[in-house]
C-alpha cells in the first residue's frame, strides 16, 4: 500500500507538470499572484491538518482498505480545492482545467491500482 501511495504522489506531480506545459505553455499563473493568496494558504493548511489528524488519530493506517478511502477523499479534497481556487481567481487563464484533468488521472490511478 505504501508503494502505491508514493507512486500516486509521483504520478500526480508529473501529470501536473506535463499537462501545464502542454495546455498552458509558458503562460502559467499562480493563485499566489492574486488576491486569493491568503485564502489558498489557509485552505491548504486546514486540509493538511485534517489529513494529518485523520491519519494519526482517527484511521487505522495499517488497514489497507481504510487507507484506500483516505487517499481517495484526500486527493479529491486537495486537488478539488486547488481547482476551485484557480477557477475563482484565474478563470481567464484556464489553469483549473489542468487541475481537473490531474484530479481525473489521480482518481483513475487510485481505482486501478489501489482498489
Amino acid at each position: 500500500m505504501g508503494m502505491t501511495a508514493g507512486f500516486l504522489v509521483l504520478i500526480v506531480s508529473i501529470a501536473n507538470a506535463i499537462l501545464s506545459k502542454l495546455i498552458l505553455g509558458n503562460n502559467r499563473r499562480k493563485v499566489s499572484e492574486t488576491e486569493g493568496k491568503y485564502i489558498q494558504i489557509g485552505g491548504l493548511i486546514v486540509i493538511a491538518i485534517i489529513g494529518l489528524c485523520s491519519i494519526f488519530f482517527i484511521f487505522d493506517i495499517l488497514e489497507a482498505n481504510t487507507m484506500r478511502w483516505f487517499w481517495l477523499f484526500f486527493l479529491i479534497l486537495a486537488v478539488g480545492f486547488h481547482a476551485i481556487m484557480e477557477w475563482t481567481f484565474l478563470r481567464e487563464s484556464k489553469e483549473y482545467v489542468v487541475s481537473l484533468v490531474v484530479l481525473m488521472i489521480g482518481l483513475i490511478y487510485i481505482f486501478m491500482f489501489m482498489f
